[in-house]
């Protein structure tokens, strides 16, 4: 049998590392110092556990795949990763599925990975547990083809005997796995948007849908994972805020189960390793009807957002 494509490797490995990665968000809560420190505010922090887990998922995947550019959102040395933060393993379960053909012959110099170790900072030192993703995305050619996100504190509130934490993942020609892909019934327009990053356009713009219903969550790894299990409709965020490497791992695990998401004006995000990492003209996400949302956004909303 033939080695199993470089992407199907990636994946695998990624897969392994966004579990370990998980332990170890898991082990700093418990062990109570979180370690906060502000970045650019009271609503932009950063905590032992997104500095060691991007050391972790960084160093993992570098020693593996030494010419993969790799993008993290925290500004680290990587010279200083001990041993314990190594995960050399991977999902053998991914390994057996066939790469998609368009991605068979990608070579290591062209992959750009994007890791946002602990999406939901501020959730997380809440208490908010359940917002909380760790975010691997995989882009090729600009675009996000593959993702890994995993959820530390999937299940917290089932009791003791619950299986803590799972991993979700997906390839563009493959699907996604490891959730039950699920429609918010039709008919219902639940629009899911910011918990702490609220400002008057995105109010504004969320009002103009009319929805049903509004949720608000923090996380954008998270919010994804509410559109494709039929919690949520539309993710609408009409403001600056989200970085790359919120959205390019729940990117390409949307588009792989034939979601859409874009900027607020309607733009694809580009992945490519030069581009600038904010994601100036907000997000629109949606499972199924983007174009219902899409038509709504007022053009006031629009003009605002420059991409």
């Amino acid at each position: 049998m033939a080695s199993p494509a470089l992407l199907m490797r990636v994946v695998a490995s990624a897969y392994s590392v966004a579990e370990k990665a998980a332990t170890i968000v898991r082990n700093v809560m418990s062990a109570g110092d979180l370690g906060i420190v502000e970045k650019a505010g009271p609503n932009d922090l950063q905590t032992k556990a997104d500095r060691l887990v991007q050391m972790s998922i960084c160093a993992s995947l570098a020693r593996k795949f030494p010419k993969v550019t790799i993008i993290g959102e925290e500004e680290l040395p990587t010279d200083d990763v001990t041993e314990d933060l190594i995960e050399d393993g991977h999902c053998e379960e991914i390994l057996k599925k066939p790469c998609p053909a368009q991605y068979t012959g990608i070579k290591e110099e062209e992959l750009v990975i994007w890791v946002d170790p602990l999406d939901g900072t501020k959730e997380y030192t809440e208490g908010l547990l359940d917002h909380v993703t760790v975010l691997i995305g995989i882009a090729y050619g600009g675009k996000a083809i593959a993702g890994v996100i995993n959820q530390p504190y999937y299940n917290y509130e089932a009791g003791a005997n619950a299986v803590l934490g799972r991993t979700i993942w997906g390839v563009l020609g493959m699907g996604a796995f490891g959730f039950q892909l699920t429609e918010v019934p039709a008919g219902k327009h639940i629009v899911i948007t910011t918990r702490s990053h609220s400002n008057a356009l995105v109010n504004e713009c969320i009002s103009a849908l009319n929805p049903d219903h509004v949720i608000r969550v923090g996380g954008a790894g998270n919010k994804v994972i509410q559109l494709i299990e039929g919690k949520a409709s539309a993710y609408v965020f009409a403001s600056p805020g989200c970085k790359k490497w919120d959205t390019c791992a729940p990117e390409a695990i949307l588009h792989a189960v034939g979601g859409k998401i874009t900027d607020i004006r309607g733009n694809s995000f580009q992945y490519n390793k030069e581009v600038k990492h904010m994601n100036s003209a907000g997000v629109l996400a949606t499972l199924r009807n983007y174009d219902y949302y899409a038509s709504r956004i007022p053009n006031t909303v629009k003009e605002s957002l420059v991409p």
